[in-house]
């Protein structure tokens, strides 16, 4: 039994994104003769249109097809933000704030290891750490992630405040009254908001101290296997060297007793 047409591009999806970048153009091009050759022309030119994926977008990519779980994950830590953030609940925003940085250290971490890159280069693994910040932060990044093409950044310090879907209300116009003593209500609103502002703002430093800190382990790492490279190669070479110089000594020996025996 034939497959399904309909399951031809899904298949190609799934099987390019999550394939190395290195091998991405060839292998589109068969997948798309593939579906002409099935009838599908169309499919053909959706599948020729798929854009290949940077580096980074790969390794998010293979990691939420290699554990399903991610999805899930970075989604209910999305929508307990929300809930917090609309509540204006500074303990719980805090405390989320630090389940967000742990999550995305420890996903990003995931990634490299799925994608068997344990010390990449120090931009990649910033842009990956970005993307997995920016699913938590922004639903249409969340819903790419698996076929990402580039890698995502989240500008703001956390969720918007607002439910997802409703846009925020219009600053209010300024008009020129005359000075009023500010309520003690609307001073306590200013006051919380920016306690807000500055728990996002330290939590966000906690992310970027947590990824230069792991990237710091890594590298450290990579230069201790560099080290421990570098003193097995140079007992390897001693010993190339007195054996040398054995085989030379022999060779020496080997020749003048050949020179004696032939007088």
């Amino acid at each position: 039994m034939s497959e399904p047409k309909g399951d031809l591009l899904a298949d190609a999806v799934a099987e390019l994104y999550e394939a190395d970048p290195d091998e991405f153009t060839g292998r589109r091009t068969e997948l798309a003769a593939a579906a002409r050759d099935a009838g599908e022309p169309a499919m053909a030119k959706q599948i020729t249109a798929l854009r290949k994926p940077t580096r980074s977008a790969w390794v998010v990519n293979r990691l939420v097809r290699a554990d399903p779980a991610v999805r899930s994950r970075l989604e209910a830590l999305a929508a307990d933000l929300r809930a917090a953030a609309g509540s204006a609940d500074g303990g719980r925003i805090r405390e989320l704030t630090a389940a967000r940085s742990r999550l995305v250290d420890e996903l990003t971490r995931q990634a490299l290891q799925v994608s068997e890159l344990p010390a990449p280069p120090a931009a990649l693994r910033e842009e990956v750490t970005a993307t997995l910040d920016a699913a938590i932060a922004d639903p249409e990044v969340a819903a790419s992630l698996g076929s990402l093409v580039r890698a995502a950044h989240w500008s703001g310090f956390g969720l918007d405040s607002f439910p997802e879907g409703t846009p925020a209300p219009a600053p209010a116009r300024k008009t020129k009254t005359p000075a009023l003593a500010e309520p003690e209500s609307e001073r306590e609103d200013r006051r919380r908001e920016k306690i807000m502002e500055a728990e996002r703002t330290l939590a966000q430093a906690d992310q970027d101290v947590a990824a230069t800190t792991a990237a710091e382990r890594d590298l450290e790492e990579a230069v201790r296997h560099l080290e421990a490279e570098l003193a097995d190669a140079r007992q390897r070479l001693a010993e190339a060297r007195r054996q040398s110089y054995r085989a030379e000594s022999r060779q020496q020996r080997a020749a003048r007793q050949l020179s004696r025996l032939r007088e």
